[in-house]
């Protein structure tokens, strides 16, 4: 397979999650508990930790080593790119922070639904890079199995902790009056940016694989920017805080077997 099959296997994966999480609005009327809006958001950080590291920032530097360039180079430069984007994206895109009830962006009379969506559409960016560039790697590494199973590991564990990001995007909106069917066809729309980034960043990565050892950096620091700004944030502003640290560990721990027992 080329690495566009991949990449559209992989995102297909994490925006089906995605969709079976918003696809919960027809079971449960009423919104998620806080406590779980917690363990959904200490899980995602822990998950999002474990693939900037393990996934990315990893393979990054193994991959300008072979370059034979400097190994900490395009991943401290990626890394900050990354980062740099998502603090850009961050004060341009109108979004909210659900636990905290804080607004961010540019100034808007948007309803609190719109901007919740944006919010979990801002985290799908990196998301959709991560997947899309590993997938990439992996084809451009055909003789080492070990990037593919990273891959694959990359992808469930980012499509594992999707499930959650659809549930926080359709039940607010039903909980707000929106139909039940209207708040479905939302969260299914807010998942599709994973699959439009991963497969833009493959396009733009086949012309120039000089620019992987970058790529994979700058999606780990675009991530690792959402987990301190808002994930860890939320979780701490929590009543329930200590259970979201737990949360948080057993993201991490998952994420890392996952990636060590397939890698």
């Amino acid at each position: 397979m080329n690495g566009l099959t991949y990449v559209l296997l992989g995102n297909g994966f994490i925006f089906t999650m995605t969709c079976l999480g918003a696809a919960m609005v027809f079971f449960f009327r009423k919104n998620t508990n806080p406590i779980f809006q917690t363990i959904f958001l200490g899980f995602a950080a822990g998950i999002m930790i474990a693939v900037a590291v393990f996934g990315l920032l990893i393979p990054s530097i193994e991959s300008a080593e072979k370059s034979g360039t400097l190994s900490w180079l395009p991943a401290t430069i990626g890394f900050v790119g990354g980062a740099l984007f998502l603090f850009f994206m961050d004060k341009l895109i109108p979004h909210i922070h659900p636990l905290m009830n804080v607004e961010e962006g540019v100034s808007t009379k948007m309803k609190r639904s719109t901007l919740l969506v944006f919010a979990i559409t801002l985290h799908g960016i990196p998301e959709g890079i991560a997947v899309g560039l590993s997938f990439a790697l992996a084809v451009q590494n055909p003789a080492d199995t070990a990037f593919l199973y990273s891959a694959i590991a990359l992808a469930i564990g980012i499509g594992i902790q999707s499930f959650p990001e659809g549930i926080a995007v359709s039940l607010p909106l039903r909980h707000e009056g929106i139909s039940a069917k209207k708040s479905f066809t939302i969260g299914v729309l807010s998942g599709l940016v994973k699959p439009i980034f991963g497969i833009l960043i493959v396009v733009i990565g086949s012309f120039f694989e000089s620019i992987m050892p970058y790529g994979l950096s700058f999606a780990a620091g675009a991530m690792m920017y959402v987990v301190v700004e808002e994930l860890i944030p939320e979780v701490h502003f929590s009543k329930h805080s200590n259970i979201g640290t737990i949360a948080v560990l057993f993201g991490f721990v998952i994420m890392m077997i996952l990636d060590v027992a397939l890698g």
